[in-house]
């Protein structure tokens, strides 16, 4: 089915609105409470039959800016919808940003944003990629080896500089099991300045076999164009210069 995308004049309304929202929250419309760290992700390839994504199905290693985050956000160590965002530095000048919520790790749990207290978990896509005539879900878990993020982002930078926590990242089909394909490190973080400079696009920032899917990939899209213009950042402002953890 071909879902015809909404009047140009609905689209300027959602990035207004969407714009007017982040300038009353002085920042990020999603996401506000973050923090920002220089990072690396190493992908081993994919196990089993290939997704038809290069840079999944074929080892690399990237250097990488991640942001841990909460959504509302609440206070401390509260339970929050959290985030993780991960910028894939590539050669070719073009960044694969991957941003994932707390979710649960089985098939019918992996399409829900689920509050939790602990950074250290699931994480997943939410919505689906399309490769071709697959259809993807992408992931981090939590690599049981690594040092825990703990329950708040103060005990989460905290990790950072004591240790290399890490994450593994996955990708499923609708109902099949994860398969690992990689890792991602991460090393120091960011100051203030870098992290609010920082900004996403996961929509438009994606390698050319991989292309957002569903019904609200159109909503996310002008979404994030809104918040990101109320900043005056682009859709590959930021990220870290440091060197590969």
């Amino acid at each position: 089915m071909t879902v015809t995308p909404p009047p140009s004049r609905v689209a300027s309304t959602v990035e207004r609105a969407s714009a007017a929202l982040a300038r009353l929250r002085r920042g990020r419309l999603l996401h506000p409470a973050g923090r920002s760290f220089a990072g690396e992700t190493m992908i081993w390839g994919t196990p089993g039959p290939p997704t038809g994504v290069d840079l999944l199905d074929q080892p690399g290693r990237y250097r990488t800016t991640v942001r841990l985050s909460k959504g509302t956000p609440t206070p401390g160590s509260w339970p929050d919808v959290l985030g993780l965002a991960l910028r894939l530095h590539r050669d070719d000048g073009r960044p694969f940003d991957l941003l994932v919520s707390s979710s649960g790790a089985a098939p019918v749990l992996r399409n829900l944003p689920l509050p939790r207290r602990r950074f250290t978990g699931t994480y997943s896509t939410i919505m689906c990629y399309r490769a071709g005539r697959r259809r993807l879900w992408l992931a981090a878990l939590a690599d049981p080896d690594s040092a825990d993020l703990g329950r708040s982002l103060a005990t989460a930078a905290a990790a950072t500089r004591t240790d290399t926590p890490r994450l593994v990242l996955a990708v499923a089909s609708a109902v099949g099991h994860w398969r690992l394909v990689g890792q991602v490190s991460l090393g120091a973080q960011l100051s203030a300045a870098q992290d609010a400079a920082l900004a996403f696009d996961p929509v438009r920032n994606l390698p050319p076999d991989l292309r957002v899917a569903g019904p609200l990939a159109w909503l996310r899209d002008h979404t994030y164009r809104g918040s990101r213009r109320a900043r005056g950042a682009t859709a590959q402002s930021g990220g870290s210069t440091a060197a590969t953890v």
